[in-house]
């Protein structure tokens, strides 16, 4: 390839390798996405150093599996082939100063500034493995630095191609689709942290639009360019998980089936879209068709096992759902034997669902639920020098089988999945909520008959909130608030589960908000956001704080929040 320095006949045939190039690239993501992974990187392999666009989508398809397999070696192989991608890009850009320099900007050739777009975008992939790799916060401050570098030269390309001296060669789509991903993740992702967070990460100043964000995803993930998979699979990611995790639980399925119906029709069998579609059935509450999408994810590749470790984690929390705690169970352990995302939070799952069943039912291969969550905390990993937020509060949960004659947690289950915003799930299926009712009200008359102990209160707090939010989904208001009023009136009652009174507090909110009464709702929502600190899955909390204030486009009131 030429840099496009040289006289017009090389850099006609630079536009024509950058075509091929493109096109090829084409057709190995379309591998990719038909389960054929090694051949896909195979297409990619012989041009990794001559092509940016081959070099970016081979270190592409690393860092993906690098992020589900979770191996150090995979993750420091995606980082240096990622590293080497963007000294090949390197070699295509301008020499001159930035692209703000107009005249510089309106005077670069197709292939630099297809070389500026693949730049960012191996920055931004470098510096996401810097945060799921380092362990000192130096590391991380580079990553940051990395994801602003990249930011800016979005941002500049962006008002380039808008201008109307800006050249437009023949790839121009793929340039457009690639700075629509660049720019629409900025915005999306932004929008979704609370301004203190982005304040640690060196983001102070920077704010991201949300609705832009989306629209500019759309335009990308709906057009015919390299980038549309990358487009789709964020929106994918933010309609089906983003929303219920860091979100106030109200994933848009409509627009996720819409977005998915051209690629179904395309990839029949494609892993990944099947995946996608049992989410969406979830979502809805059609657990036994989620089930049989994920199981289709499975069978459809064996080639990598990790995409099974992502349906068998869905398939846990279908059966969960249906309160199949055997079937859950299993999925548990073939998450503990084969996955090393978080083997703390597998086996804390295995205990916790073998916890539910009764005390005289047959456990599966004779496993002990004491002896398991007393083994909690031997499975504790560090990422970015931290602890998974959900991993320390499964090892917080599992301290109380230290004891020899250990207290039973009541529902272990039922509150790991409001962890992960369950209830909205079941929200659609009144018998499933009535289910989850049920074994809450055996929980809580268990409780009533056993001695007082140092975790009483805690307990019923717990079973208070958690059926507070079963009868929210009954559409019994008034008792869901009760239940919600209840574990705010018992805080100073609280001995170690001090995260219930601000999710209590953002639940009532939410339930507020549903009845109309907005400003009760914002009131309770600064309270949750300022008055407590230093619980159990904070940040988690913050997220959707900042959502559901977002929500009602109320001011985030940071002005009084000193704390970073």
């Amino acid at each position: 390839m030429s840099n496009g320095k040289g006289a017009n006949a090389a850099q006609n045939s630079s536009q024509m390798t950058l075509k091929e190039c493109l096109d090829e690239c084409m057709e190995a993501l379309d591998l990719f996405l038909n389960n054929h992974f090694t051949e896909s990187l195979e297409r990619l392999r012989p041009r990794v150093n001559e092509s940016m666009y081959h070099a970016l989508i081979y270190a592409t398809v690393l860092e993906m599996q690098a992020m589900m397999t979770f191996q150090p070696d995979d993750i420091s192989n995606a980082g240096n082939t990622m590293k080497s991608a963007q000294e090949v890009c390197q070699r295509f850009r301008r020499k001159s100063p930035g692209l703000t320099n107009k005249s510089v900007g309106e005077s670069l050739t197709e292939v630099q500034l297809h070389a500026e777009v693949c730049y960012a975008e191996c920055q931004l992939q470098r510096a996401a493995l810097t945060f799921l790799q380092d362990e000192n916060m130096v590391s991380f401050i580079k990553g940051g630095i990395k994801v602003r570098n990249s930011y800016l030269i979005y941002k500049e390309l962006h008002s380039l191609i808008k201008s109307p001296k800006c050249l437009k060669g023949p790839s121009h789509i793929h340039l457009e689709g690639g700075i629509s991903f660049g720019i629409g993740a900025f915005n999306l992702t932004l929008s979704l942290f609370p301004p203190r967070i982005l304040k640690v990460l060196e983001f102070a100043g920077f704010s991201g639009d949300k609705e832009y964000g989306l629209s500019l995803l759309h335009e990308g993930a709906t057009g015919l360019n390299l980038r549309s998979m990358l487009c789709a699979l964020l929106l994918l990611c933010y309609y089906t998980f983003l929303t219920f995790i860091l979100g106030t639980g109200e994933g848009d399925v409509a627009e996720a089936e819409r977005l998915l119906k051209p690629f179904r029709l395309r990839y029949p069998r494609g892993a990944i879209f099947l995946f996608f579609a049992g989410r969406t059935e979830e979502i809805k509450g059609n657990i036994d068709e989620a089930v049989a999408l994920f199981e289709d994810g499975c069978k459809a590749q064996q080639a990598w096992k990790q995409f099974h470790h992502m349906c068998y984690w869905e398939l846990m929390w279908c059966f969960t759902y249906k309160r199949a705690w055997k079937m859950a169970y299993f999925y548990a352990d073939l998450l503990s034997q084969e996955s090393l995302w978080s083997k703390a939070m597998y086996v804390y799952m295995k205990a916790a669902y073998l916890s539910m069943l009764p005390k005289d039912e047959a456990r599966p291969f004779g496993e002990d639920e004491v002896e398991l969550f007393r083994k909690v905390p031997t499975f504790k990993q560090k990422i970015a020098g931290k602890s998974p937020p959900t991993e320390k509060f499964a090892i917080r949960k599992a301290r109380r089988y230290k004891a020899p004659s250990p207290i039973k947690l009541p529902v272990p289950v039922l509150e790991m999945m409001y962890m992960w915003n369950g209830f909205s799930m079941i929200s659609k299926r009144p018998g499933l909520t009535e289910g989850m009712m049920e074994t809450l009200t055996e929980a809580e008359r268990t409780l009533l008959e056993s001695p007082a102990n140092e975790y009483s209160a805690d307990d019923r707090c717990l079973i208070h909130l958690l059926k507070g939010l079963c009868l929210k989904n009954q559409g019994l208001l008034q008792a869901a608030e009760e239940c919600f009023n209840k574990v705010f009136s018992s805080e100073k009652k609280i001995r170690f589960d001090h995260y219930l009174v601000p999710n209590s507090l953002v639940e009532l909110s939410l339930l507020f908000i549903d009845q109309g009464r907005r400003d009760e709702a914002i009131k309770l929502l600064h309270k949750a956001k300022h008055n407590y600190k230093e619980y159990s899955m904070e940040s988690r909390t913050q997220f959707r704080i900042h959502a559901a204030l977002a929500k009602l486009k109320a001011d985030p009131g940071e002005e009084e929040d000193t704390h970073l």
